[in-house]
């Protein structure tokens, strides 16, 4: 469907990835069916998004609480991680710059390396930044950049006085990025689940009742539809 420039030009979009355990469970498949169908989703709608003229997406793909999943369905994740979220969206001839969120010391050093070699690659281009959040955790990012900012108090490179929300801003894995002009999560789930809590302080949420794996363009449009109509006051009148 064709849109006007202004649709979307310059929007900054948060994705909860949700619902592939239950789409594969309806239709009798395996856990990691879903998630193989959801990575599929994932390529689609980020190409998509760069169509659009999106300035950030951002991408919530495994938590710091996914780990309490079965080693079965960890393990799948991370190997359609690498297939799908990292090899299946065509970057060498896209003008996309490649960010990821999280803390990957814990990833497999090969994941890593592919991690850390798309984001040197990419950090050139000019284009839509797409941030993938892998390992991540609004309250761990919280903390983190709470931590690099003590670390320069104690070294008396500043005063806790002269912390500011900016200085926060600007420790978290979106330095240089505009927050989420809105958040959405389909499955039908009304909450957050520990993404971009910083962030989101004045994002819109869209909560749409489809399972990631059957998420299209078309609830993507409809998704930044309802945004372009809503009033944000950003606490004013």
């Amino acid at each position: 469907m064709a849109h006007p420039k202004e649709f979307a030009e310059g929007l900054s979009i948060g994705i909860i990835m949700d619902g592939n355990g239950r789409w594969a469970k309806k239709r009798g498949l395996p856990r990691t069916a879903g998630h193989k169908r959801g990575a599929e989703v994932f390529s689609d709608i980020a190409d998509y998004c760069d169509e659009l003229g999106v300035a950030s997406v951002y991408f919530y793909a495994f938590s710091t609480e996914n780990w309490k999943r079965p080693l079965e369905e960890v393990n799948a994740i991370m190997r359609l991680f690498g297939e799908y979220l990292l090899k299946g969206f065509d970057y060498k001839n896209r003008n996309v710059r490649i960010r990821f969120m999280g803390d990957r010391t814990v990833l497999d050093p090969q994941l890593q390396e592919l991690m850390n070699k798309l984001e040197a690659d990419s950090a050139v281009k000019t284009g839509m930044t797409l941030n993938i959040a892998i390992n991540y955790g609004g309250r761990p990012e919280i903390v983190r950049a709470a931590q690099q900012l003590a670390a320069k108090a104690a070294a008396g490179e500043l005063r806790p006085e002269e912390i500011t929300e900016q200085m926060l801003s600007d420790a978290m894995y979106t330095a240089g990025q505009k927050d989420p002009d809105l958040i959405l999560r389909p499955s039908g789930e009304k909450r957050l689940s520990n993404f971009m809590l910083w962030q989101a302080a004045y994002s819109e949420l869209v909560e749409m009742d489809v399972l990631w794996p059957d998420f299209t363009r078309s609830d993507l449009d409809a998704a930044i539809e309802e945004f372009n109509h809503r009033s944000r006051r950003f606490g004013g009148l």
